[in-house]
């Protein structure tokens, strides 16, 4: 069967390049390339997007090979109706290993048609690292390169406003354009690179808080053979999505007209505050999402439908939704209540795959933003610790231990720091100390001493205990 590329598939677009993305994962190109990519048929947008590697080892070697083209399936229910469709989307125009290849990463700040930075770099992805250097080619973190494309377009048109770039960061990170902005500013003070410099940054570019939301189980692994019958060409880089997806951008309504997806029939809205769409999506979807993972993998289950249908694992889902996430917000119970019940609708997708392995990646920075904040606030207003939300932080510890489940080799990822520190406590074979030392890490993960919290510690390390003993399942039980 061919391999599919511009040459087998003629019928594929070309568009001016004018967005560069960091990041070539799953979910931005099943998010936002699949919205360029509909906002290019509904409009005169003619946008077409450069993939840059954010790191030392990804895919745009694979996304080369096929000139950047893959199909998305998507699939759900629309208005109790079920959608299963194919589209092959032709947005992207080449990938970039600024690792390999730095020169011609600089070169696109050289091109005066690009006018977009859109990221998804994950949660540790906006950083600011003192350690990076703007001679290093190039700078190891995210910011730190965005700086460097910034300084060399600033010079290459020697100060022209008109070249200035809009910024989408989509991590999720709350207030995520404003945390990418502060690392900006830190570089370019820590780099030297001036006033004027400085000014151009701050009056020519704009830097926009965002929140994303859909689904994207990813590469389907399950229905591949059968999707690429289907389409009869061999596609390597298929993806999968549900057919829902949002996009809240906090920005003025110039940045709309020059970005015209919300013109296009699509969920995309331009807003004076995403604060409300953020915290009630962040808690209610990606808070259960960061803690049922863990728990319903070790509890023998592979997706995210499995554990919400489970007869244990599902209470433990909705305990950890209902009774203690929803609790934590402020707005109308009513409407929280309808949020959840469409997210437990999504999270049931007949159609769709979502294996919780592809959901772990960067686990603890995840918990960090997405369920720390709700087990603080619940303390708070309960004066108890929420026993589903300490279960799963315990699920993620144990995880990251490494091992087996049945056949299957469990296989963490994270920061190489942090998964030297799991491998170093639990070398030591206590679990209270493996808590203490999870909880301590301050520098590496929180920000302060969990050990802190009243009862934190002692709960985790019950937690730890009992799932050791008895297994997953059990220390769900126990607490249901």
């Amino acid at each position: 069967m061919e391999r599919l590329n511009r040459k087998t598939m003629p019928s594929a677009k070309t568009y001016t390049e004018k967005v560069i993305q960091f990041g070539e994962g799953n979910f931005l190109r099943a998010f936002i390339d699949w919205i360029i990519w509909k906002t290019n048929q509904k409009t005169d947008f003619n946008a077409s997007v450069v993939v840059v590697q954010p790191i030392d080892k990804g895919m745009v070697d694979m996304l080369n090979e096929q000139d950047g083209l893959y199909h998305l399936n998507l699939q759900g229910l629309d208005e109790g109706k079920p959608v299963d469709s194919i589209e092959m989307i032709d947005v992207i125009s080449r990938g970039i290993n600024p690792y390999r290849d730095f020169a011609d990463y600089m070169k696109l700040a050289e091109q005066p048609e690009i006018r977009f930075v859109i990221s998804n770099t994950t949660e540790a992805g906006i950083a600011f690292d003192p350690e990076c250097k703007f001679t290093d080619a190039p700078a190891s973190s995210y910011p730190g390169k965005l700086v460097q494309l910034l300084y060399h377009r600033y010079e290459y048109f020697k100060g022209d406003k008109s070249k200035g770039l809009i910024i989408f960061p989509c991590e999720l990170i709350f207030l995520n354009g404003k945390e990418l902005k502060r690392c900006i500013r830190e570089y370019i003070k820590l780099w030297n690179l001036g006033e004027e410099f400085s000014n151009w940054f701050e009056t020519a570019c704009g830097v926009y808080c965002t929140l994303v939301d859909r689904i994207v189980p990813g590469y389907p692994r399950d229905t591949a053979a059968q999707i690429i019958e289907r389409i009869g060409i061999e596609d390597k880089l298929l993806d999968k999505a549900e057919i829902f997806h949002l996009w809240v951008i906090e920005a003025p309504q110039e940045v709309a007209a020059e970005f015209p997806a919300d013109k296009a029939g699509l969920h995309v809205l331009f807003v004076p505050s995403e604060a409300p769409y953020h915290e009630r999506k962040v808690t209610l979807l990606n808070g259960p999402h960061t803690v049922l993972s863990p728990v319903g993998y070790l509890s023998g289950l592979n997706t995210v439908k499995e554990c919400c249908e489970d007869p244990v694992v599902g209470k433990f889902v909705h305990k950890v939704m209902f009774d203690e996430l929803m609790q934590t917000l402020n707005l109308p119970m009513e409407e929280l209540q309808k949020f959840a019940s469409d997210v437990m609708d999504r999270f049931c997708n007949p159609f769709v795959k979502h294996f919780v392995t592809s959901i772990m990646l960067n686990s603890f920075p995840k918990f960090k933003t997405r369920d720390l904040p709700g087990l603080k606030t619940y303390l708070e207003r309960k004066g108890e610790l929420p026993k589903g939300l300490v279960l799963g932080l315990a699920g993620i510890i144990t995880y990251y231990k490494g091992g087996k489940r049945g056949e299957d080799e469990i296989m963490p990822n994270d920061d190489a720091a942090i998964m030297q520190l799991l491998k170093d406590l639990w070398a030591c074979g206590d679990v209270r100390k493996v808590a203490e030392g999870v909880l301590a890490a301050s520098e590496l993960i929180w920000g302060e001493d969990l050990n802190l919290v009243p009862g934190l510690t002692d709960m985790l390390a019950a937690n730890l205990a009992k799932i050791q003993k008895d297994g997953m399942r059990a220390a769900v039980e126990s607490i249901l």
